[in-house]
């Protein structure tokens, strides 16, 4: 009985309250920088993704700019601040592929950088600004194969300041996924902390070519 008894009180205890991530409380940034056309390929052809169509000449696009801890990162955080408008979102589509990824990011990072949507998408491109994509993978015209480590070798030679701990590339069944690289909050390059350091551990990943 007295087992019975305590085993009701645990049922019926209330349950301690599940720590939030907080808005602004956070280290450095992720710049995600997803290559499109494996995308499309992927995922994006059998949503017939608008982003996909032949001729729209996307190679390297923003997945999203992510606030991150020097471990682990936070996400979905509550903010005082008001959701982007439908238009907002569509705007950020010309690098972001579409406004409907935009207004996911900022639900589950956008948020946590505890600035305003607007200043957050502006923070976006800001980012994307601060790196520059080698011209010969963002204009690849035919699906070639390499190793990883030629991907981040053209990026750092685009990047001179950026230090190889300052990115990396990311790959899933057997294609380039993204590559990501990291910035301050001030978004200036740094090295990423070891959590983000996962290199694909492919020998070589497929490149597709942009529509």
């Amino acid at each position: 009985m007295r087992a019975l008894i305590l085993t009701l009180f645990l049922l019926l205890s209330p349950l301690p309250a599940v720590a939030r991530d907080v808005a602004g409380q956070f280290d450095y940034y992720v710049l995600a920088l997803s290559w499109q056309p494996g995308w499309c390929r992927s995922t994006g052809d059998a949503r017939q993704a608008p982003e996909c169509r032949t001729g729209t000449g996307r190679g390297f696009t923003v997945h999203g700019l992510w606030p991150q801890h020097e471990q682990g990162w936070p996400q979905n955080c509550d903010t005082p601040h008001r959701d982007p408008s439908r238009r907002q979102s569509q705007e950020m589509g010309d690098i972001m592929g579409s406004g409907g990824l935009a207004w996911h990011q900022w639900q589950k990072h956008g948020r946590c950088s505890g600035m305003a949507a607007d200043a957050y998408y502006r923070a976006t491109r800001e980012a994307l600004a601060q790196v520059t994509i080698p011209a010969i993978l963002d204009e690849l015209e035919q699906d070639i194969t390499l190793s990883p480590m030629v991907i981040e070798e053209a990026f750092l030679e685009a990047n001179p300041v950026m230090q190889p701990d300052g990115i990396t590339v990311i790959c899933r069944d057997g294609s380039l996924s993204e590559v990501r690289i990291c910035l301050t909050r001030d978004l200036d390059l740094r090295n990423c902390a070891p959590d983000v350091r996962r290199d694909c551990s492919r020998p070589r990943v497929r490149m597709e070519a942009v529509r």
